[in-house]
């Protein structure tokens, strides 16, 4: 379809309506998810997805998106424009159709779009009620239009405001979140900036700007990548040594279903692997994914045995190891896609698993054919995985044999709880034997375990699980969380707490082992912070004590606003506490153990891409990328909370 024949077929004609967005207002977390900040921010992406489809239909490369002051919202593209003229069987313009009506859009007809991302249509109607105002401007056919709406409820017609250049279509979506339904109503900058730019990399071709201006000086940055998802290999391999020059590509269509894939191996250990469906990223995988994996663990057992690569004890390459050190991405677009739920986290069409499998088997059989010092890189990888992953099972089997899970061989230094019921028990991974003492003393012993940890954690960014199970503090973790590690291994059911708490100094070290301890749980035990079971013990800063009156501030501001209630500095003594040593048993209760008076900081994982980058910036092998991180970012530090 050209770009003629589309905007001749987008016509109000081509907009369905499934009727009711009343439950909108009601139930918002049934249509966005949550009504926290994670819901905020999809509304966002409700907006922009309507442009991306515009974007993908050959209509639109232009997309901006602009948080006004206040935290409103501005989306602007330069695709054809929701039409205004009248709809056939409402009786209104289709405009007010789209911004009113629950399943109502040209994604539901197979002329307006082939694909599309929101398959269930109820995106910018949703983001209508759940504004307090929205604002609809539409160029097109030579002419300005808007409507107005407040909660959803149009308080103007479509008026027409003034002309526009014939040339010139597109829609400009305005939009103010209500504070009534999102008590959070402030945009994060950062997690617009990484979706709009994993956006771009799908879309190759298509701009997208972010501005916020906000601030006194606007801050906007626009993402372009020809290269498309191979530019998103590319980027998330930054500052790593990768096994093929180039990033392999290979693309292929079949009955409708669009597939892109994108791949390179590097020197790391871990599995980076991203699949999308219509723009959408796919969390819990589905389809798509099955197809790669069987398909790449295929062909590779079949280069690799009719080259004669793998060594003579070898019977084969498992998923895991042929997967390992992997960045990919998959990108499917599907004329009708089955998602479990408006959530869209895994694609159930069937059929496509067999359509990638065919591709990869048949695209990656000849690149490996035509590129042999490649393939023999890629092979001599897997194979060593291989060799790792057999070291590390004879090491999980020491393990096993020196400990099972049950309280009687749990490791010595754990202080456990009484309590075996996981979601009333609390794990805390405290800094150091002193702290740890104390911890053991001021706990309650019914729910909370302490295990003590001594210096340093392995660094598990540099090092293969067979390293890393060789370290005494790494696996007496492992022993005391009672999931055991790796592939095949893991099992989130047996996680014997469901509060792992990191509890280290308020300073330059004890951030240094929070990282560690951090780095081990996200490349080792995602699942336990996907799911919610992460946190940070904050303990307080200060004690500030007035004659009989203590007490504890988190911060410098906190500090100096006790002091000035107390009546000034004259007769207060103020102590900074600089390890968790320092206090008593009762004193690490109070503060930072008291579920009735302490602060936790709950670990959660909003996008694994970033989170991945900065893991292998800040603890990998590669200097450079880690001296450019701080050179960019130490304008931000403030050197009076450094504790050096």
């Amino acid at each position: 379809m050209n770009a003629a024949e589309g905007s001749k077929n987008y016509t109000a004609q081509g907009i369905q309506v499934l009727k009711g967005l009343e439950a909108v207002r009601k139930r918002p977390a049934m249509y966005i998810g949550d009504t926290g900040v994670r819901g905020l921010h999809h509304l966002v992406y409700e907006v922009v997805d309507n442009s991306i489809d515009e974007a993908m239909g050959g209509f639109c490369d232009r997309i901006s998106v602009v948080i006004k002051p206040g935290d409103a919202i501005e989306v602007t593209d330069n695709g054809r424009g929701i039409p205004v003229d009248l709809h056939k069987t409402e009786g209104k313009p289709a405009l007010e159709v789209v911004m009113t009506s629950l399943h109502a859009g040209g994604k539901f007809d197979k002329g307006s779009y082939k694909v599309s991302g929101g398959l269930h249509g109820v995106g910018v109607s949703c983001v209508n009620a759940l504004s307090v105002t929205m604002i609809s401007t539409v160029h097109r056919d030579g002419q300005v239009y808007r409507q107005i709406f407040e909660r959803g409820i149009p308080t103007t017609g479509v008026e027409v405001i003034g002309d526009s250049e014939l040339d010139h279509t597109g829609t400009v979506q305005w939009f103010q979140p209500d504070p009534d339904i999102f008590p959070e109503n402030e945009y994060d900058y950062d997690t617009l900036k990484s979706r709009m730019r994993e956006l771009a990399f799908l879309n190759k071709g298509v701009s997208i700007s972010l501005c916020d201006e906000r601030g006194e000086e606007p801050k906007e940055e626009s993402f372009h990548y020809e290269g498309g998802i191979v530019q998103f290999v590319e980027w998330l391999n930054e500052g790593r040594s990768t096994v093929c020059d180039d990033t392999v590509f290979f693309e292929g269509e079949k009955d409708g279903v669009q597939i892109e894939i994108a791949l390179n191996y590097n020197d790391s250990y871990a599995e980076n692997l991203y699949t999308f469906a219509n723009n959408i990223h796919t969390h819990e995988g589905g389809t798509h994914l099955s197809g790669f994996r069987a398909g790449l663990t295929r062909t590779l057992n079949v280069y690799s045995q009719a080259q004669n690569l793998l060594k003579k004890d070898m019977k084969g390459l498992t998923g895991d190891d042929v997967r390992e050190g992997l960045t990919a991405i998959i990108s499917v677009k599907i004329p009708e896609p089955q998602f479990e739920g408006q959530t869209k986290t895994k694609l159930g069409n069937t059929e496509v698993k067999g359509q990638v499998e065919q591709l990869v088997n048949a695209t990656l059989a000849t690149y490996l054919e035509e590129h042999p010092k490649e393939a023999k890189a890629i092979i001599n990888k897997c194979v060593s995985a291989a060799q790792s992953r057999e070291a590390a099972r004879r090491a999980r089997d020491l393990v096993r044999r020196k400990s099972s899970l049950d309280s009687g061989s749990l490791p010595g230094k754990l202080a456990d709880c009484s309590s075996r019921v996981a979601e009333e028990c609390e794990l805390y991974l405290v800094e150091g034997d002193s702290a740890g003492g104390s911890a053991k003393q001021g706990r309650d012993r019914r729910f909370q375990a302490i295990l003590p940890l001594k210096g340093k954690i392995l660094n598990v960014e540099k090092a293969r699980l067979d390293k890393m199970l060789g370290n005494d503090e790494i696996r007496t973790i492992i022993t005391a969380l009672g999931t055991g590690v790796g592939a095949g291994i893991f099992d989130l059911e047996k996680l014997r707490y469901h509060k792992v708490i990191i509890m280290t100094d308020a300073d330059v070290d004890g951030a240094h082992i929070a990282t560690l301890i951090l780095t081990l749980f996200f490349r080792q035990f995602r699942e336990i912070i996907e799911a919610g079971h992460m946190y940070i013990a904050q303990p307080p800063l200060y004690r500030v004590k007035k004659g009989k009156t203590e007490i504890y501030a988190h911060s410098d501001e906190e500090k100096d606003d006790l002091v000035e209630k107390f009546g000034g500095e004259r007769g207060v003594y103020v102590q900074r506490y600089k390890g968790l040593g320092e206090m008593n048993p009762e004193q690490l209760w109070e503060t930072t153990m008291d579920p009735e008076a302490r602060t936790l900081t709950r670990v959660k994982l909003e996008d694994a891409a970033s989170a991945d980058q900065i893991f292998r910036i800040l603890m990998g092998d590669e200097v450079e990328p880690r001296r450019r991180f701080i050179e960019e970012n130490a304008g931000s530090v403030n050197l009076d909370d450094l504790d050096i």
